[in-house]
Order: structure tokens, then sequence, then C-alpha cells
């Protein structure tokens, strides 16, 4: 059966790219292809870039280094609070009382939302507090209301980092004031901004809004990208303390690609905002996410034996998006490897082996190939001849 396989695979990637990639896409390639810079460089203690449909990672620097997330902290403690919120444990319009743990004075040196001890919120002002305003006391105000103490949601938050994949970070606060053993990575970063776009998309949305006001005072979102024209930024959140330096986590839309930077540890609100655009703009300039085959298309057809049919349709029942380097297109093939010889009875849907993206003869994607039509049996006398030339074959 291995001899089986290498001939299949050799047969068939002679006729995928002409008769089935080119048909697929649709386009017409350019001549040239584009030359690709080099990454420029950042100025930050770590940095990311990585598409959010793919997952392709396009850009880093020190992207495992374990880093003082300072606010990006509240990326995490909204992400809980999205999930709590989805999952109908808590409403936007629950009110919750204000502790002194969670009163604004607690926090003199940093940002707040201006909340007084005894008084009542809705978690929807909370909300956009953290998000927005950044608010230390609404943090607090929030963890409390959720798991009782900040301690016990520093573990809802700890839980979900682990289900994430954030491998490198652990929080011990909801706010992200520094202190031993709270760290992040710009990786573990990017992974929570995909999953704040993905998971919950009503939280993430509030970061797109520019101001809020509460109890008479009116602050601004902290994400400067927001009113930069050159860019359709809608999130995600600033950081900063002294030992953090200042950081920021940004996605952006380009057409149907979006990209989520991360810079940890700049030296200025300027320059984490200069760094970050610096990437936003090199992954749009050269980089593309393309999807060459949709959910149900017809790869190929191959042939069958035994069935009513001589040939059945293969395809994929997912969209196959890449992110490449632009001017590379042209270059893109397909493959396709059959785990075994066809035979009827099969129904549709069943897998039958793997189809291969390649770019420059390596393999960037693989997709399960499966079956596109159910192909019933044949006549008996249908099944007699192909057997026999299938003994003839072997």
């Amino acid at each position: 059966m291995k001899q089986i396989k290498m001939t299949l695979f050799k047969k068939l990637s002679k006729i995928v790219y002409s008769a089935a990639l080119v048909a697929t896409v649709g386009v017409t390639f350019s001549a040239t292809a584009q030359i690709i810079p080099s990454v420029p460089q950042i100025n930050a203690k770590g940095y990311y870039l990585v598409d959010f449909t793919t997952g392709k990672v396009i850009a880093q620097g020190n992207g495992d280094t374990k880093l003082a997330p300072a606010s990006l902290t509240k990326m995490m403690t909204s992400y809980v609070i999205g999930s709590e919120i989805k999952n109908g444990n808590i409403a936007l319009t629950d009110m919750v009382t204000v502790s002194e743990k969670a009163w604004a004075k607690n926090f003199p040196e940093s940002s707040k939302m201006f909340i007084e001890v005894g008084k009542e919120i809705s978690v929807s002002d909370l909300n956009r507090g953290i998000i927005i305003q950044s608010g230390n006391d609404a943090c607090v105000a929030m963890a409390e209301h959720i798991a009782g103490s900040e301690s016990a949601f520093a573990d809802l938050m700890n839980a979900h980092s682990k289900q994430l994949g954030m491998t490198n970070s652990h929080f011990i606060n909801s706010h992200g004031l520094d202190t031993n053993e709270h760290y992040t990575t710009p990786k573990d970063m990017a992974t929570l901004g995909a999953a704040l776009i993905r998971d919950v998309p009503e939280e993430y949305a509030l970061y797109a809004e520019k101001s809020f006001t509460f109890n008479g005072i009116k602050q601004f979102n902290r994400n400067s990208l927001l009113w930069d024209n050159s860019l359709n930024v809608d999130g995600i959140k600033t950081g900063h303390t002294s030992e953090a330096g200042y950081s920021l986590v940004t996605s952006a839309t380009k057409g149907d690609m979006r990209l989520i930077t991360v810079v940890m540890g700049t030296k200025s609100e300027r320059a984490r905002k200069v760094e970050s655009k610096k990437l936003l703009n090199y992954g749009f300039r050269f980089f593309e996410t393309i999807t060459p085959y949709k959910a149900g298309d017809s790869f190929a057809k191959q042939r069958i034996w035994m069935g009513d049919k001589e040939k059945v349709s293969l395809g994929i029942l997912q969209d196959t998006p890449i992110t490449i380097p632009r001017g590379q297109r042209k270059n893109l093939k397909a493959n396709f490897k059959l785990d075994t010889e066809l035979k009827a009875p099969i129904a549709k849907g069943t897998p039958v082996g793997n189809l291969f993206l390649q770019l420059e003869g390596e393999d960037i994607a693989q997709y399960p190939l499966v079956t596109l039509e159910e192909i019933e049996e044949g006549s008996f006398l249908s099944k007699i001849y192909d057997y026999l030339r299938l003994q003839l074959t072997n």
C-alpha cells in the first residue's frame, strides 16, 4: 500500500496546479514577485505580530520572554467578565456595591474610574470603566462581584489562561499593578487578544469606544491608534507601570485581513504607538491572507471502484485561509494524497486522505480530504469487472 500512496501522489501532483488551484482561486497572477524586507527594528522589550484568522506569526522578538503586563492584565479581567456574561452567570444590569477594597482612594497614583465606597454601580458601567478608563478600582469591584474576592478572581484568570494555552502567564491581581509572580509574554498577550475577538465579540466591541463618562468625569481611551486615520484599529489595550514600561496590544483590519500586534516595555506613550504602527504597516504591506479553497469546493475527481459511478468528487469541509508574503500567490501549489484506493459504498464526508498547500516546496497547510458525494455499490457485473481490473493493476 505504501507504493500505491507514492504513485498516487506523484501522478496527482502533476495535474493539481493547472486544473484545480488556478481555476479555484480565479485570479491573474503578477509576473514579478515582490521583495519582502526584513522586519523593521522594534524598540521594545518584546513584540509579536500575528494574523488573527490563520495564526501565522509574521514577526516576533522575545515572544516567550516573561514580562510585567501592567494594565494589559485587564484584558484577562475583561475576558473573564465577557465569559461570565456570555454564560449567563452575571448580567450587564446587575448592580455592584463598591467595597472599601475597591474604593478609588486605594489607587491614588494610578488609573481609576473614581468609584466611591458603598455606591451601587452597574456591571455595564464598571466594564466600560475597566476597558476604556483602565480603572483599577473597577477591576477590584468586578472581581469581588464575580468571585467574592480578588484572589479568587485571580484563580479564575489563571484557569482561563491555561485553557487558552497561555503557558507563560500568571496573574496575582485583576488590574496589573506590579507584584511578584505576576507576568505574561508578548505571545500570550496575542493569544488573549485573539480570544477576546473570537470568544466574546460583544465584550471586544467596547475596546473601540474612544471615551466614557462616569460620575461627571469624562476619560478618553488611552489607545491613541483609535484616532489614527491611516489604520483601521478597533482595539485593544494599553499598559504602563515603572517596571513594565509602556505597552500596547492592538488589532486592526484591512480588507479581509486582521492583524494583532503586541509591543511590551517601550520607553514612552509615543513609542508604543510608533512601534505598534511599524508592525501593522509591515504586516499589511508585505503579507496577505487568502482562501484558495472554500468549504465544499470540489478539488478533484478520483477513480472509485465497485460503485455506481466511475469517479467521486473530493474536497474539504472547511475554508483554507493562509497568510503568505505578497507576490507569492502565483507560486502556491496544491497536492493531495490518498490513504488508500477508493471503493464503494462510501458515504459523503468520508475522510480519504489529505490536501497539502505548498510554497517553495514546503507544506504550509494541511487539511483532511473528504468525499463530497455518496457513492453506492454498482451492479454485480460492474463489481466483477472492477475486481478483475484491480487484480491486474495490483
